[in-house]
């Protein structure tokens, strides 16, 4: 085990102070003080009604599709149980590190991806939607959980760290030279927020703990759906082994995630090397062959995981070795292997683990996105957001649920009332859009 990384007084500021809790029984404070603050974000994050929202919303399929679909909400346990084994390796702290693998789709809206292009769309007069915004939105803003002093809503009030931690892309969406990022981690209304949150921290730096939640999805999200994609039949791994395949299929990976397309070559070749990987590929849905399949997926994780984890550590000794620290009053030092955490190191991938990892997202794209009946699925999903929007801005505030007919009552501006009309729509299950969408059928039938 690695000694623990120590996190500042800074890191355990939250925005709102918070007293001790009134309802303890006599004697029961002490038990409650051993209670670390980043143990209190992970329950709050874990008891959040949106983290729940998850488990009707789309990953890869849809969340009734099968008997044992991935969603959003299994997808984020699978990444924050990840980050919690890579942080422990590391040091740094693992109710942390899991949080931010908890909280890293939160802000998803209905549908996955293809839910959030639709409401970037809807959102275009507000500044637009981003699934990664929408989460800091929902953690320091639309959650309910505290007020501050003049009623107005403050979210999960996490600590600094935590909210930092799962800030994928920490910076808003305008770049210094004025143009628009099509990645960003907060809106334009939400900059103080994202502001205090990054006090002290680099310029656009993930800290380590965002990093590791930022891998464990990548490996997450590669296996998995990679699994999820054999057992419904969409992919065959045999183009592993299919050299014409395999060459237009790197090209698309690399336009894609990145990275040159002879490297996903290679890297699709190690694959194929693998025993493991030999095994699955012959799935046929009997017990053996999904023995093999989860083996697959068990090592390939644990392949990931143990790479970044050694590339880390091979980088900090390296750093340490090279600065001040390492020279003793005797002669150098000998490396250690020093807690990790915060600004103290950035996660190390070695390049042919990325680009094993980036070979099998890849392949979950194509031959799972790009289904004719997939493509077809989507658009039905899109006309379905668009409607809804449309009913909502057409019937508020009285269409709108109580919390945000609140919300929309207190913006100053039609661009602050079409985002509050935004996030109600992504806070919604899809069968609850699907169920509005079907209600609404004479009435948006009627707008012409």
């Amino acid at each position: 085990m690695a000694a623990r990384y120590r996190y500042s007084a800074s890191d355990l500021d939250r925005i709102l102070h918070e007293g001790a809790k009134q309802s303890l029984l006599p004697g029961a404070e002490v038990v409650e003080a051993h209670r670390t603050a980043f143990s209190r974000d992970r329950a709050r994050v874990l008891h959040s009604a949106a983290l729940r929202r998850l488990a009707d919303k789309t990953q890869v399929v849809g969340p009734h599709d099968g008997d044992t679909p991935r969603t959003r909400l299994t997808h984020s346990l699978e990444v924050a149980q990840i980050a919690r084994g890579i942080a422990a390796d590391l040091g740094a702290d693992e109710d942390l590190a899991e949080l931010a693998g908890l909280t890293h789709d939160i802000g998803h809206p209905p549908y996955g991806h293809n839910g959030e292009r639709a409401l970037d769309e809807i959102a275009a007069e507000c500044g637009g939607f981003e699934g990664n915004a929408q989460t800091l939105r929902i953690l320091a803003r639309l959650e309910p959980k505290t007020l501050d002093d003049t009623g107005h809503p403050c979210g999960l009030n996490l600590t600094r760290a935590a909210l930092d931690a799962a800030c994928k892309y920490p910076w808003t969406p305008i770049a210094p030279d004025g143009s628009k990022r099509t990645k960003y981690g907060a809106y334009q209304e939400d900059a103080p927020i994202l502001e205090w949150i990054r006090a002290g921290a680099p310029h656009g730096r993930q800290c380590l703990e965002a990093q590791i939640m930022d891998w464990s999805d990548d490996v997450a999200y590669s296996v998995h759906d990679v699994e999820d994609g054999i057992v419904s039949g969409r992919i065959d791994l045999g183009v592993l082994w299919d050299t014409v395949e395999l060459a237009a299929l790197a090209d698309k990976g690399a336009r894609a995630f990145g990275g040159d397309p002879a490297e996903l070559v290679e890297a699709a070749g190690r694959l194929a090397s693998l025993p493991v990987v030999s095994a699955a590929a012959s799935y046929d849905g009997s017990l053996q062959s999904m023995v093999a399949l989860k083996r697959m997926t068990s090592e390939l994780v644990g392949r990931f995981v143990t790479a970044s984890v050694a590339g880390t550590r091979a980088a900090a000794r390296a750093a340490w070795a090279s600065s001040s620290e390492a020279e003793g009053m005797f002669g150098p030092k000998q490396p250690i292997d020093r807690a990790l955490g915060r600004y103290e190191a950035d996660l190390a991938v070695p390049a042919g683990i990325l680009a094993e990892v980036t070979m099998l997202k890849t392949i979950a794209v194509l031959y799972v996105m790009d289904l004719p009946r997939h493509v077809r699925r989507q658009d039905r999903e899109r006309d379905r957001l668009f409607r809804v929007a449309e009913y909502l801005k057409e019937g508020a505030p009285g269409a709108l649920d109580p919390v945000y007919r609140w919300m929309y009552d207190q913006a100053e501006s039609d661009a602050g009332r079409l985002r509050v009309i935004v996030d109600q729509i992504a806070s919604m299950t899809e069968s609850r859009v699907e169920k509005l969408d079907r209600g609404i059928a004479g009435v948006s039938a009627a707008w012409g």
